[in-house]
């Protein structure tokens, strides 16, 4: 079976997402960890989040929680949007799948792709197809035997008898590329095939 567990998190997701952005998982991990600890019982909240980025912490802090310049800034920002209320994260849960992908969109540093990773993993929307995701190419290519990695249009094309489930298939490719690899992909506790 493949299930989706919900969460509550969106501001903690999206600070993850950003701190994933073109390193690897592990490392990531590591990196947000370092950063969470910094934090009262480990948990960045987006006040906490905007002081500190806004100045309170030093550069030598911020080498060894891995932010660079730019990651400071699209962190900042997502804190800003929580603190000023530019969005209600409460209300994403109610919005259909392009509203909240325009409303994340919104932040300095989360594109498309990650908002449709918030759909599927927090929001738990079981139709989200990421035609961006390199993984989803790889997994397609491969088990639909292409020769080679198929373009958004023809992902498209192909995943209209999944839906409306297409996350969930999108979970079992994923899963089916990492057991191929040999690696974990992504997290059980996220979507569980």
């Amino acid at each position: 079976p493949c299930t989706l567990a919900p969460r509550q998190d969106h501001f903690v997701a999206l600070a993850r997402a950003i701190f994933a952005q073109q390193i690897s998982t592990r490392i990531a991990r590591t990196l947000y960890e370092r950063f969470a600890a910094r934090f009262p019982r480990n948990t960045p909240t987006p006040r906490r989040v905007a002081k500190a980025l806004a100045g309170e912490w030093d550069e030598p802090i911020l080498r060894q929680v891995g932010l660079s310049r730019q990651k400071r800034s699209y962190l900042l920002d997502l804190a800003r949007h929580f603190c000023l209320r530019r969005f209600d994260a409460s209300r994403l849960s109610q919005m259909d799948d392009e509203q909240v992908i325009q409303t994340l969109t919104q932040v300095k540093g989360i594109g498309r792709w990650t908002a449709e990773m918030h759909l599927i993993f927090v929001l738990n929307r079981p139709d989200v197809l990421p035609v961006d995701d390199m993984g989803l190419r790889r997994a397609v290519q491969k088990f639909y035997n292409f020769a080679e990695r198929p373009s958004a249009d023809e992902l498209r094309i192909l995943a209209r008898r999944w839906a409306p489930y297409r996350s969930i298939a999108t979970g079992y490719l994923w899963r089916g590329l990492a057991t191929l690899d040999g690696a974990a992909l992504m997290r059980p506790r996220k979507l569980v095939c």
